[in-house]
């Protein structure tokens, strides 16, 4: 639902008329909200609809600053002064506080390396993640595995039943049918009876 529409349906329900404020930005965008106040809803007005003001910083027209940390919702309104740096001036500070936390975080590296507990800590670290890669690993083989069964088992013909096979049939071998006996054959025979 856009935000006309919801503020209509508001209106229509409520029989109330709600008038919103307008302001300009620095660079000239308009932006409309109930009131310039912390936890007001805030919107960027467009020829033919409203958009929830993105999360950022803005300046407008009258030197106050506007923050926006979820869309659409206000979450400060002050003066810019010299105490409260303008968009600008915060990321360069941001930039610093980043490269002083870098050496920091250089500075702890070197002290930690010299520090026995670090390197224990650091040890122990590396060997859990050791240990978990290995885990890992072995339960992608199980996996693997696994698939390879199902796989096998699923190209596995079944056996069927044939009852009208035919089984081949013995062939019978006789030996020395048909042949003349020698006359040491026929002694042979004599003599064993």
């Amino acid at each position: 639902m856009k935000a006309n529409e919801m503020l209509n349906e508001i209106k229509t329900l409520l029989n109330i008329e709600v008038k919103l404020e307008e302001q300009k930005l620095e660079n000239g965008t308009v932006v409309s909200a109930e009131a310039f106040e912390k936890g007001k809803e805030i919107f960027i007005v467009t020829d033919d609809e409203k958009v929830a003001m993105p999360v950022g910083e803005y300046i407008l027209e009258d030197g106050r600053l506007v923050v926006v940390e979820e869309e659409g919702l206000i979450a400060d309104v002050r003066k810019v002064s010299d105490e409260v740096p303008a968009k600008e001036e915060a990321k360069e500070e941001v930039e610093e506080t980043e490269d002083l936390g870098e050496e920091k975080k250089e500075m702890e590296e070197e002290a930690d390396v010299a520090d026995w507990k670090g390197m224990e800590k650091r040890i122990q670290n590396l060997e859990d993640a050791i240990a978990d890669l290995k885990a890992d690993k072995v339960e992608a083989e199980e996996e693997d595995k696994k698939e390879e069964v199902k796989e096998e088992l699923s190209a596995v013909k079944p056996i069927k039943h044939n009852p009208e096979a035919k089984t081949p049939q013995k062939k019978q071998v006789q030996f020395a049918k048909g042949q003349f006996n020698t006359t040491l054959d026929r002694v042979l025979s004599k003599l064993n009876k």
